[in-house]
């Protein structure tokens, strides 16, 4: 089933608060984005966190040229990538080739990755989305989002929200998201999708960590206007 829990709260939001101010603010309250191998995302840079030094630790031996460490890297960081791209792509074969091919240019680009300004999780976003757009480029597809089986990262407790809108189907809800500027389409696959950070996202998009929550607040606000009349 496709998990789409952390984006029906963000609309049920955008359902009941009309003043802009106000619903960014929301947003940012109920953000908890989970840091897990499951969704790819990245902890926070804290030196007391076991996880994030492992990471780092990952990281800076693949620089070096320890391949079971970028195996370990693959291992956490390719469920989410593999998400975005299939949302983007909308093919589950395609996807797995623009992911695989993801991870062979950050293999062969991973000495010239510096944690300035973009840690490894977005750096890898970036190399999937540059992909993604050269493929629409040579191939001129047209992005559609169907309904194949996807594998199920994060799962999100039932909450009043997500009963709101519960009757609207998957379909209605990522179809109104391909329909989105491009930039504000991704950044919501980032957020609530792949599971990314402001921050992450900020990198990945490379646009400040306000303007990724300008793009945030527009996208639900556009996601909410597609919600059918008699749920508002």
């Amino acid at each position: 089933m496709v998990d789409v829990g952390g984006l029906r709260v963000a609309l049920s939001l955008a359902l009941a608060i009309p003043d802009d101010r106000s619903l960014a603010i929301a947003l940012a309250l109920a953000d908890s984005p989970a840091y897990s191998p499951s969704n790819g995302g990245e902890p926070p840079h804290d030196d007391n966190d076991p996880e994030a030094s492992r990471l780092r630790a990952l990281v800076d031996l693949a620089r070096e040229g320890d391949s079971e460490a970028f195996g370990q890297l693959y291992d956490h960081y390719v469920t989410g990538i593999f998400r975005f791209v299939y949302y983007r792509v909308g093919s589950r074969q395609l996807a797995e080739d623009l992911t695989s091919e993801t991870f062979v240019r950050g293999l062969r680009a991973i000495q010239r990755f510096s944690w300035q300004g973009k840690d490894f999780g977005a750096w890898l976003t970036t190399i999937a989305r540059n992909l993604i757009a050269d493929h629409f480029k040579s191939s001129r597809s047209r992005l559609e989002v169907v309904t194949e089986t996807i594998p199920e990262g994060r799962t999100h407790a039932a909450s009043p929200e997500q009963e709101v809108l519960s009757h609207i189907s998957n379909d209605l809800l990522l179809s109104a998201v391909g329909a989105l500027p491009n930039e504000q389409r991704d950044c919501i696959l980032m957020r609530f999708i792949q599971g990314l950070s402001i921050a992450q996202t900020a990198a990945a998009l490379g646009r400040s960590e306000g303007a990724v929550k300008q793009l945030q607040l527009r996208a639900v606000r556009s996601l909410a206007k597609s919600v059918p009349g008699e749920v508002r």
